[in-house]
């Protein structure tokens, strides 16, 4: 009996191995995107993760094609300062590209602008030093901090991605910010309808980097 319970394993092990195999080897094929953030990516709020940035940004990219996987990387209350301290235990996820999308937390707290960009650019050089693609998203003060500190925050991430040749893409809330219908009750954080809108500003950007990634492996 034990013989044929050996044998029985065995043969399992025989059918099943290459399935085993085969998955493995498309999961080491998919494109790894860490998605390094803050509540916009972690999902604040909504229900189901299903409904966050990084889980619509995946389904996204899928039903264009791409095999990819986006890793969630959002810390709620994080600020690029506190996305500076953790870049190193994030990119232990071993990812072959990263998306930098913090930013929201400085601006509430009104950060001067040159911490911001000192951050950022330290982020942005810890990730291009594994050689890895990167994509800052940008972020914009609100209005009532004043032009000009508007002006200087913004710079703080167009600044961190041209000086270290990584893609950009201008303002992560775009077309969501301020449209109340597109946002959960505190005016802050985007719905699941607000994130719908988010990925699909972005996604093209998000397919350059998928490009990049896949170039450099």
């Amino acid at each position: 009996m034990k013989k044929l319970l050996c044998f029985v394993f065995v043969m399992l092990a025989v059918h099943i191995s290459p399935a085993v195999q085969a998955a493995a080897q498309a999961a080491e094929r998919a494109t790894r995107i860490l998605a390094l953030g803050d509540s916009l990516t972690a999902g604040y709020g909504l229900t189901d993760l299903k409904q966050s940035f990084p889980a619509q940004l995946e389904a996204a990219l899928k039903a264009k094609g791409h095999d990819v996987v986006i890793i969630q990387g959002g810390v709620s209350g994080d600020t690029s300062t506190g996305g500076r301290s953790r870049i190193e235990w994030a990119l232990g996820e071993k990812p072959d590209a990263v998306i930098v999308a913090l930013g929201g937390n400085d601006a509430l707290r009104a950060v001067d602008p040159a911490v911001t960009l000192e951050a950022m650019d330290a982020i942005v050089k810890r990730i291009k030093k594994d050689n890895l693609p990167v994509l800052v998203a940008g972020m914009f003060a609100p209005p009532n901090l004043g032009k000009e500190y508007g002006t200087r925050f913004a710079a703080s991430f167009s600044k961190a991605a041209k000086d270290n040749d990584a893609l950009f893409y201008p303002f992560f809330l775009e077309g969501v910010a301020g449209v109340p219908t597109l946002n959960q009750p505190d005016r802050i954080h985007p719905n699941p309808e607000g994130v719908k809108v988010m990925v699909k500003g972005i996604l093209p950007m998000v397919e350059k980097l998928v490009a990049q990634a896949q170039g450099a492996k």
